[in-house]
């Protein structure tokens, strides 16, 4: 696996984790201060009402996420793709996604600029 893939992947599965997900300080790193979403649900939603969102919830749901690939889009930018689902109570996937995200480094390092959720026609 090439290098910058799975430098990208640890950055975007480390927004998976609860522990950061609900980690104020570390999501004001990760995410770029211009950070926009469009959710699964087709809701768009701003970087504030993200961490609001994320640092707010007292339990969180597995996520399970594989066949990641990057390309580069210009020096300093790149899109993440990748499909994801929820792991149940029961183990099994549910709410399968496909997943795009905007990768911008920056002074501090690489930034989430543009994350996208899209329900998945078929699971995996």
């Amino acid at each position: 696996m090439n290098l910058f893939l799975l430098e990208l992947q640890e950055l975007e599965v480390e927004l998976h984790h609860p522990g950061v997900r609900c980690n104020r300080e570390r999501l004001e790193v990760l995410l770029h201060p211009e950070f926009h979403e469009v959710g699964r649900s087709g809701r768009a939603y701003s970087r504030e009402t993200i961490v609001a969102y994320l640092t707010s919830q007292e339990s969180q749901t597995a996520v399970a996420s594989n066949g990641f690939a990057v390309t580069e889009l210009a020096a300093a930018v790149a899109l993440l793709t990748y499909r994801s689902a929820h792991i149940g109570p029961d183990g099994n996937l549910v709410k399968h996604t496909l997943r795009s995200s905007v990768w911008v480094k920056t002074s501090i390092g690489w930034q989430l600029r543009y994350h996208q959720g899209t329900a998945a026609a078929q699971t995996w």
